[in-house]
């Protein structure tokens, strides 16, 4: 039990800050809501700090745990912990948090007070998701996280935001009410909503079959796997700014963790039964999806599409079960998180000017916007995983797990690399090299200091995690042994 409820206070502040800058009210208070809300991220942000720091790297076990009585009819608890697999993410959230209200300082000019809620709400709850130790806790965070980005979209989104709003609820809810049906059979067999007490519940293979086709129904449309991944460009196509890059650095890792932490774990017997399934729609993730975004024309759909292919490798580190692969599995995972987060803000820095995300109005923007074009290209770079930047770290893990599983899978994984390099160096040389192509090109203005801010702050990440990846992958030693104990183990 940790002394000071640094979990709790992780969720709470994010949200009643945002509640608080809601208060606001109208646009005529709008530099006060940016103030409160940025106080508000960096609050959030330094009371997850001690959570890295006080953490103790050589244990498996839950850390920070707070535990109160919720619902005790059903035997529901506030319960929360992080052990080296969530704590991470925590901290991702917080941070992307206080970058997302930065660059929405100037750009975002309508209902102010309400957007910067909207994302400081989001944050609290995807915290409360990494946290939750209990069934019925993380569902309702899970699900309340929906209401936030649903709202971000569809009122700050593009022409076609309803359609992509009302898409990306009903894909993601319908999946989610086949994970309660789980969590309800689960609770049938053990008394508990406890995730920890799930762990040891006996469950013939049956059980475990149909409990894994429930939870691939919600996590898979959250990663998104193919083939359920449909609604993510059109969400990303439409959302503001802020939202494609909560979307793409945070939502996406909710399904992916939700496989570490109830899929794996609770019913191990049956995902090792069903790894050749996964293992086949994560290649097709990476390489069909990889051809995929070579030939769109939308910057921002390039991107999306990038994304799925990168998750694609992530769901290959898992179900691969061997501690490289899955190590490489989260720090792609870490590391897709400043990455899609910085190219998304690019692209906005862009759209800011131009108002088009098409590839064929630009060219030449290198002329205009030297400096941007230098963080453009970094992120760039790192997103087909060049060597030195954090892209490259994950991807090779990914890859070296992949060949000691098996040498043709880690072949077909590895072509990422080529398909990445393809449509992440095509997209730049188009859109910033040449001569320029157009009078609104010519009169493009580089980057301000409040851009310059938040792209440099997300270069020294994506470097410094190319350099030096164990300031994460120490954490994580543990308690992927551990995992990985508990699925060989098995239950029958």
């Amino acid at each position: 039990m940790s002394a000071v409820p640094y979990l709790s206070l992780s969720i709470w502040i994010p949200i009643l800050g945002g509640l608080l800058v809601l208060a606001t009210g109208s646009d005529r208070n709008a530099q006060v809501a940016r103030f409160m809300g940025l106080l508000t991220a960096l609050a959030g942000f330094a009371i997850t700090l001690p959570l890295y720091v006080g953490f103790d790297a050589s244990s498996a076990q839950m850390q920070f745990v707070e535990q109160h009585e919720w619902i005790t009819y059903f035997n529901i608890q506030y319960v929360l912990g992080v052990d080296g697999i969530s704590m991470p993410f925590v901290l991702l959230n917080s941070f992307i948090t206080i970058i997302v209200v930065i660059a929405a300082w100037e750009v975002v000019q309508t209902k102010v007070a309400q957007y910067l809620a909207a994302f400081l709400i989001m944050s609290g709850l995807m915290n409360g998701i990494f946290c939750a130790l209990d069934g019925m806790l993380f569902y309702v965070f899970f699900e309340a996280s929906l209401i936030p980005l649903y709202l971000a979209i569809g009122i700050w989104g593009g022409p076609n935001r309803v359609y992509a709003a009302i898409k990306f609820f009903l894909y993601t809810l319908l999946g989610s009410l086949l994970m309660l049906l789980a969590f309800i059979y689960l609770f049938r067999s053990s008394g508990s909503f406890d995730i920890t007490d799930w762990r040891g519940v006996e469950l013939t293979m049956r059980e475990q079959t149909w409990i894994f086709w429930a939870l691939l129904a919600s996590f898979a449309v959250k990663v998104p796997m193919w083939p359920v991944h449909t609604w993510l460009p059109d969400a990303h196509v439409e959302a503001p700014t802020g939202g494609s890059v909560v979307l793409a650095a945070i939502a996406l890792k909710l399904g992916a963790y939700g496989f570490l932490r109830f899929s794996l774990p609770i019913v191990p017997d049956a995902a090792q039964e069903m790894a050749p399934f996964m293992i086949t729609l994560s290649l097709i993730a990476v390489v069909y999806i990889g051809f995929v975004a070579l030939v769109q024309a939308d910057m921002k759909k390039l991107v999306a599409y990038s994304s799925i292919s990168h998750m694609g490798f992530v769901t290959l580190g898992f179900f691969m079960f061997n501690t490289i692969g899955m190590e490489g599995a989260l720090v792609q995972m870490i590391s897709h998180g400043f990455v899609s987060a910085a190219m998304f803000l690019c692209i906005g820095v862009l759209y800011d000017r131009m108002h088009s995300r098409q590839i064929a109005d630009y060219g030449g923007v290198v002329h205009s916007m030297p400096k941007f074009a230098v963080f453009f290209m970094l992120f760039a770079m790192a997103n087909c995983g060049l060597p030195a930047t954090s892209g490259f770290v994950g991807e090779f893990w990914v890859i070296l797990g992949a060949v000691k599983f098996n040498f043709w899978i880690g072949f077909i994984a590895a072509t990422t690399l080529i398909l990445g390099a393809a449509y992440s160096l095509w997209m730049y040389k188009r859109v910033v090299f040449g001569e320029i192509a157009n009078d609104h090109v010519r009169v493009l203005t580089d980057i301000n200091r409040r851009e310059g801010l938040f792209l440099a702050i997300l270069a020294i990440c994506v470097l410094g995690m190319g350099v030096y990846p164990a300031v994460v992958t120490e954490l994580m030693h543990a308690s992927v042994a551990d995992l990985l104990q508990h699925v060989a183990a098995g239950k029958l």
